[in-house]
């Protein structure tokens, strides 16, 4: 058994990198989301706020991000096996939605929290 097998290492980055290129030229919603960790993440290294907060605020764009492609794998799979409309399929679309949906409601609220803290409470 290898401790340590390039090849696939290999194998998982090239396919993790098809499945972000799927993403991204193929679901409007990663497109946008993907533009708002390009313009934030610039932002969030030029505040002037601590290293841990600037993590807090990259990471709750990346989590975001991270959220939509599992839903979106979720609606592909629903889409596969119940072509038809269907409570379970509709049920399991509700609940990536909604999953999304607390993300971008969790970027809101660090972006809100550590701005609004550093920038109005503490600095105003």
């Amino acid at each position: 058994m290898k401790v340590f097998d390039f090849q696939r290492v290999g194998n998982a980055f090239f396919y993790s990198m098809k499945g972000l290129k799927k993403a991204f030229q193929n679901e409007t919603a990663c497109q946008q989301e993907l533009i708002m960790l390009f313009v934030l993440t610039p932002v969030a290294c030029f505040m002037g706020v601590s290293l841990v907060e600037k993590i807090l605020l990259i990471a709750s764009l990346l989590l975001v991000l991270i959220v939509e492609i599992l839903n979106t794998a979720i609606e592909a799979i629903v889409d596969m096996v119940s072509p038809e409309p269907h409570p379970l399929a509709e049920y399991a679309k509700d609940l990536g939605s909604a999953a999304v949906f607390l993300s971008l409601l969790l970027g809101v609220l660090v972006w809100g929290g550590i701005v609004g803290y550093n920038y109005f409470i503490v600095k105003g």
